[in-house]
Parts: structure tokens; sequence; C-alpha cells
């Protein structure tokens, strides 16, 4: 096939991957024997774009956008006219090694839509796979999405060659994906979860006990959500995404925010900036409910039934249980100094650290680096004066927001005058 087809082929199916962000690969170690090729280390792969706009190295792309489901919200839908291609199993293998010898990429990410069945469509993603690692002796990142209802058998030869395994839940609530997506169901997403979850369970216990036992998906497995293309509140998706957590061992649940490709009575109209404020809150929860110790409950109830999109989840918790605060720098456990805005669990760890040789205040927590901004107004250290006020959660908030955008301001203006 001419080097323009191949081309054309890596336009069409290159952009029609860009909706997929479930493509870290953090914990994938793979070392590189036999003067192989490629090397996926520790720190594992990124791939995103960085702050400054750097484009971290993957190859992504979708082996056909040809699909036999018509679900409301994807671009390749069935009854989308849109110009369709598919690769062919070399062809990925050979763009793969190519771009790597160019020092374009350092891993595969592989979706894609399906034609004929599940199965038939599984079967050419674990076929790239396998050639990468047996033919041509690839040991760099690989990371498949697997189709919804594909066999056990393939699941399980899928984990033998990559990195790792994920299948996208697309909508959060059964519901909501009955109204988008009637054609599919809902098992066959929960299906291969769990079988991967299982041989991923068996393979390590077997390794303890015989050495040479391959390693089965050693980065995991993931799953993504759309946001905002159904009406389930911030609740619903983290009782969901709390579910798949626990259920199935996820190393991350991805929050996609629904962006309108398609004009659709099912689907609704929404502004362009508020999924993606929407989609950082709710990453910011995750991390919260995953890293220090909060839980669903917690974080929303009956009447706060969304996230505040003026200010990040754990502020928005401290303000509506002031009867916490303050809390003792120099005494508090490790559990409530977390809870505090403004402290991470870096500057967590600094504070019991240096509180073991002398108390702390105002100036060692500017020092640890602590945001004093937020931070001030929820804490009491060895200092004669604090900030703390009798301030009403409203007026508190507003203080905070102030303060914060001033800071940033002023920050920017910094950055400015380097290049003025």
């Amino acid at each position: 096939m001419s080097f323009e087809r191949i081309r054309e082929k890596l336009s069409i199916l290159a952009d029609a991957a860009k909706y997929d962000v479930s493509c870290a690969s953090s914990g994938g170690k793979r070392k590189n024997s036999s003067k192989g090729l490629g090397n996926n280390t520790g720190m594992g792969i990124c791939h995103s774009y960085t702050e400054d706009g750097r484009c971290v190295s993957l190859l992504k792309i979708l082996l056909t956008n040809h699909c036999i489901y018509d679900c409301a919200y994807c671009v390749t839908r069935k009854s989308n006219d849109i110009k369709r291609a598919a690769f062919k199993i070399q062809e990925v293998v050979d763009l793969t090694i190519n771009f790597y010898r160019r020092n374009y990429i350092e891993g595969l990410f592989l979706s894609s839509g399906i034609f004929k069945n599940a199965d038939f469509t599984m079967e050419r993603l674990v076929a790239v796979a396998k050639k990468l690692r047996l033919e041509e002796n690839f040991n760099g990142y690989i990371h498949l999405k697997s189709i919804p209802g594909a066999s056990d058998e393939l699941m399980r030869e899928a984990g033998l060659y990559a990195d790792r395994l994920s299948v996208n839940i697309e909508i959060p609530t059964v519901s909501g994906l009955q109204l988008l997506a009637p054609d599919k169901k809902h098992e066959d997403f929960i299906k291969p979860m769990e079988k991967v979850k299982n041989e991923i369970i068996q393979y390590k216990a077997e390794k303890k006990i015989i050495k040479s036992t391959p390693r089965y998906a050693p980065a995991g497995q993931s799953t993504q959500m759309i946001i905002g293309a159904t009406g389930e509140s911030d609740q619903e998706i983290m009782y969901s995404a709390t579910y798949y957590y626990k259920k199935f061992n996820m190393r991350r649940v991805y929050y996609s925010g629904y962006i309108p490709v398609l004009e659709d009575n099912r689907l609704p109209a929404i502004e362009t900036e508020v999924p993606i404020l929407r989609e950082n809150r709710l990453y910011q929860t995750d991390w919260l409910l995953r890293f220090y110790g909060f839980s669903v409950n917690e974080i929303f109830n009956k009447d706060h039934k969304n996230l505040d999109l003026d200010i990040d989840p754990k502020l928005g918790w401290a303000l509506r249980n002031l009867h916490e605060f303050p809390i003792d720098i120099n005494t508090a456990d490790k559990r409530m100094l977390a809870r505090i805005p403004g402290i991470g669990m870096q500057s967590v760890s600094k504070i019991l650290q240096a509180r073991r040789f002398r108390k702390l205040d105002w100036s060692h927590l500017k020092a640890i680096g602590i945001a004093l901004n937020r931070a001030q107004y929820f804490i009491v250290c060895n200092s004669k004066d604090f900030y703390k006020k009798e301030l009403s959660p409203i007026t508190l908030k507003n203080i905070i927001i102030k303060s914060t955008h001033s800071k940033y301001k002023k920050h920017f203006s910094q950055q400015l005058s380097l290049f003025t």
C-alpha cells in the first residue's frame, strides 16, 4: 500500500482516538532483554500534553473507526457521516517500530471501533501486541483498550502482551447507558473487568511460587467515564468510580468532559467551559477519596450533590464543617492534617517530621510550602497571632477566592516580566 494511503489512515485514526483520555502507563515495568527494542521504565510513560505545551510521546490510534454500534455520544457511531479507515495488523506494527526508531514515541495506545463483533475486533488488537512482543522483540509500553463483550480467552491473552488493559464504562450509570447506547449491555463492560482482575490476582499468586510465571497486565487496568452527556450528579459519578476502584482494583478512573461532536436530541447542550472545569473538580475529588482518607458521604450529601466549581472539593468540605476547625498543627494526627485546605500529603509528612524536634509556627509552615492563603483560616500553631476569625462560610469562601486570584495574578505578572 502507498505511503500516501498510510498517512491518510494515520490522520483519520489518530484524530478519532483523541477523545479517549485513559492512557497513562503508571506502574508498568518491562525491562529490555536480549537486545530487544524499547524500554518501559518504572516511572512509566506519560501520554498527554504538559503545561508548557510539550507533547509526551505515544502512538495513540484506533485500529479502525468502523463501528457496528450507534452510541449517541460517539463520533465514530455507524450513523455518522465521516470518512472511515482501518489499519491492517502489520501496518500498526510497522508504524510503531518505525516511529520508535525515529524517537517519536515510547509506546503504543491502541483502541478500536467494533467491526463484525467484539471477539473479531479484540483478536486483531491482541495480534498487534503479540507481533510486537514476539516478532519485533518490542519491550516498550503497550496499552490495549479491551472490547466490551470479548471472550475470557482473548482477555487472558491480551494481558500477557499488554502492560495495561482498559474497558471504558463510558456512561456512569446503567440508565444513562441505556438511553445513549441502547445496543450495549452493562454486563458486557463488567465481564472483561472481572476477568482482568482475577487474572492479575492469579498470576501474582503463581509468581510467588514459580518465578518464571509471566506477568499479566503489570500496569493494571483502568476505565473512563464521559461526564455531562447524561444527567448524573457528581455524587452519583463518584459513587460509581468508588465501586470500580473497590470491585475491580482499578488503577485509575478517568473523567472525560462531554464535548458536543454530534447533533442528537438525547444529548444536552453544554457551554464549552463547564465540562472542563467540572472534569477537573472530579479528578480532585478522586484524589481525596484515594489518598486523603475522605469518603463519598463526606464530600457529598443530600443538599450538596454537585461540586462547587468555584473552589476545590477539600475547601468545600471544610467550609461546610467549620466546627472541625481550627486544627492545631502541633498536635493533630495525620488524618486531620490531611483535611486542612492548602495542605497536601507531602506537606503533612513534612509537618509530622518537623514537629518531632520543635513546635511549629507560621514561619516554619511557610518554609514547608503550605498554601497559607487558604490554610491560615483553619489552623493554629505556636505563634502569638493567628488568622482564625469568626467568619461565615460564604464570607470566608469569598476571601479565599479573592486571595487566590490575587496570588495567581501576581505570579502571572512576574512570569510576564521575564519576557518583557
